[in-house]
């Protein structure tokens, strides 16, 4: 029995072809095929009921799966231990980002961490929260950087900053004399909200459910991105919440109908999410130290409520 072998089966497992998982492992079919026949003969057992399409996990097959997931885990952290040990911090790390967080945060670290760690190869993907649970959890993914607590049985969450609600009132609006809001102001009936996916938006529904709305649109527009939700709202369709670091980048007149939250302010928690096994933690704290220090001067509140970016059913 190998590593090799197991990370072969991990990889039919997950794509149930062989095919497919002899691409994703860059091996021939038939190099992959013939290890997992010789540990299967090995083990006088099918790992792999291949008469149904797609290919199944036999029962002792599933068993042998989970425990393939700890062993390999653990065999990469042997390299890890190695390269902590020198001080080295380099190699491919695959990161996940929410579609909300990307385009306000990547910006403001990107840059320092390439400097600060030349050898660090990094790799990153736009995801939604689902996706980026899913990837960690088979490995595709290394760490990630989303809206939290997720709540989610073998992931860890590293806090990075708070970030604010912030209601996008246009002129015509009743609220928008008022210098602070509470959610009393915000009406469901026309706000304006992202599509159906995005934790953002379940954050902002469980916030009016939390104070006894009943989400019943008669009128509601989605959309994938801020910015179109801004030009809707100037259009009197409505309103809309942003967050805190994607107003700072908005024009002068676009800042003029942003109103704060009363403290204190409903807030999203921004984390670091990475797998329990802590593969590359030394490359996960690096990430870590350098968006901490670079945020940290941009959000200085403190009396915030969390909203859960999980929805409520």
């Amino acid at each position: 029995m190998t590593i090799t072998q197991l990370y072969y089966v991990l990889a039919v497992a997950e794509y149930k072809n062989f095919t497919l998982a002899a691409e994703k492992c860059f091996v021939t079919q038939p190099t992959l095929s013939m290890q997992i026949q010789k540990l299967e003969d090995e083990l006088s057992i099918l790992i792999f009921d291949r008469s149904k399409k797609p290919i199944l996990l036999t029962e002792v097959g599933e068993k042998i799966v989970n425990q393939a997931k700890n062993i390999v885990n653990e065999a990469g952290r042997i390299k890890d231990i190695v390269e902590q040990q020198k001080g080295y911090i380099g190699g491919e790390f695959k990161v996940g980002i929410i579609p909300t967080v990307m385009p306000t945060l990547l910006p403001m670290f990107l840059n320092n961490f390439i400097k600060k760690y030349p050898k660090v190869n990094l790799i990153i993907e736009e995801q939604t929260t689902e996706e980026i649970i899913k990837r960690l959890k088979n490995g595709h993914l290394d760490c990630a950087i989303a809206a939290t607590p997720l709540e989610e049985e073998n992931l860890k969450e590293i806090v990075l900053y708070y970030e604010p609600f912030v209601a996008y009132i246009p002129e015509n609006h009743s609220s928008f004399d008022k210098k602070e809001i509470t959610i009393d102001d915000i009406d469901l009936d026309t706000i304006l909200l992202l599509q159906d996916g995005h934790c953002f938006r379940n954050g902002i529904l469980n916030l009016c459910k939390n104070n006894k709305y009943i989400v019943d649109s008669h009128f509601q527009l989605e959309s994938g991105s801020f910015e179109t939700l801004i030009k809707l709202a100037d259009e009197g369709l409505g309103t809309t919440l942003l967050p805190y670091l994607h107003t700072l980048d908005l024009n002068e007149k676009n800042k003029s109908k942003l109103r704060p939250f009363k403290d204190p302010k409903p807030a999203r928690e921004v984390s670091l999410i990475y797998p329990k096994n802590e593969l590359k933690i030394h490359i996960i704290n690096a990430l870590r130290d350098v968006i901490s220090g670079v945020v940290r001067g941009a959000i200085a509140f403190s009396d915030v409520e969390i909203i859960s970016p999980k929805s409520k059913k």
